[in-house]
């Protein structure tokens, strides 16, 4: 896969892709910023989903071995204008340390019929806009997280690993002006398949940084979702302060309950502009949304 990407023209602006056959492709695939717009389909019988997808990409990498978080993602993203299809990344490190699937780092990154399997920091959504659409996102603790990009989550499966405790999204919103969003649309939350997972066991974020922004519509939880929702980020240093955690028509057991005192419920949905702007069916493939 790597061979595949370092064959890519860095120069040209003309669209470009790659096709991956049916397999297990275990390494590390790195994309450079290029001058033209990407796309990556894996090879699957039914692109409308993730379940029917035959391409894995998968390694171990983590902080234990590597100098940051970036540095362990299966796939390190940095390109603008890229679409990927049907495509499984996998990080098999674990518990213990963060270890990345996908590390977004460009904005215009569609994610389409893929699946994240981690256990911390799964996916990376860190600069620009970015959509994940009809994917399966797995993972235990602060597994959807980054710093400055605005987030999509549409009709996305969220499975959560067994685990005593466990957090979904970790928002590093530094300040009012850091343009981070992230709107979890239309999605299920419920345990992974082959995972016990106690009720309450989980929470739908927690601040990384005290202006995280995050919102969850529309979407079914079962009761692996805490009554309260939301969680600090640790005792003494709880960073609640100037947070955005909010919830508009959930449903499901993780819906119900008294939730955290800084979170709060909308009276209407967040619309897609508002996290990915006016422009964003120039580049975002409009058919996987719900």
């Amino acid at each position: 896969m790597q061979a595949a990407v370092n064959a890519l023209s860095t120069s040209s602006t003309t669209a470009q892709c790659i096709f991956i056959a049916k397999g297990t492709y275990k390494e590390q695939v790195y994309v450079q910023a290029l001058k033209s717009a990407l796309t990556i389909y894996g090879e699957t019988t039914d692109t409308s989903t993730y379940t029917a997808n035959t391409v894995t990409i998968t390694q171990s990498k983590s902080q234990d071995d590597s100098a940051n978080n970036d540095a362990t993602a299966t796939l390190r993203a940095w390109t603008t204008n890229l679409k990927v299809y049907n495509i499984n990344l996998v990080n098999t490190r674990g518990q213990g340390s963060q270890a990345l699937a996908v590390s977004a780092n460009a904005g215009k990154q569609g994610y389409y019929g893929c699946q994240f399997k981690g256990y911390q920091d799964t996916i990376l959504a860190q600069e620009g806009a970015q959509v994940y659409a009809k994917s399966y996102i797995e993972g235990a603790t602060d597994f959807i997280f980054g710093q400055r990009a605005t987030a999509w989550f549409d009709g996305c499966s969220i499975r959560v690993l067994a685990a005593s405790v466990g957090y979904i999204t970790a928002n590093g919103r530094d300040s009012s002006s850091n343009p981070s969003y992230y709107v979890i649309n239309k999605s299920t939350i419920a345990a992974a398949s082959g995972n016990t997972v106690n009720a309450g066991a989980y929470y739908l974020g927690r601040p990384w940084r005290n202006y995280a922004r995050v919102v969850f519509q529309s979407s079914s939880m079962t009761n692996v979702i805490n009554s309260a929702g939301w969680k600090i980020w640790n005792t003494g240093d709880e960073r609640t302060d100037q947070v955005t955690f909010g919830e508009y028509a959930n449903t499901g057991d993780g819906a119900s309950g008294t939730r955290a005192s800084f979170s709060k419920k909308l009276s209407a949905a967040v619309g897609i502009t508002t996290v990915l702007g006016s422009d964003y069916k120039d580049w975002v493939d409009t058919t996987y949304l719900s």
